[in-house]
């Protein structure tokens, strides 16, 4: 039963870094369409 909980707990923080990982991805894209619109305007 332990075991269910302790490999429960690795998918999660799993889940997690990959969500922070697509939402920094997605920040940065946002970022750098920012930064060239404002160098190109």
């Amino acid at each position: 039963m332990g075991e269910q909980h302790k490999h429960e707990e690795a998918s999660l923080k799993g889940t997690l870094v990959a969500v922070m990982l697509l939402g920094a991805f997605l920040v940065l894209t946002w970022v750098g369409v920012f930064v060239l619109f404002i160098a190109r305007g």
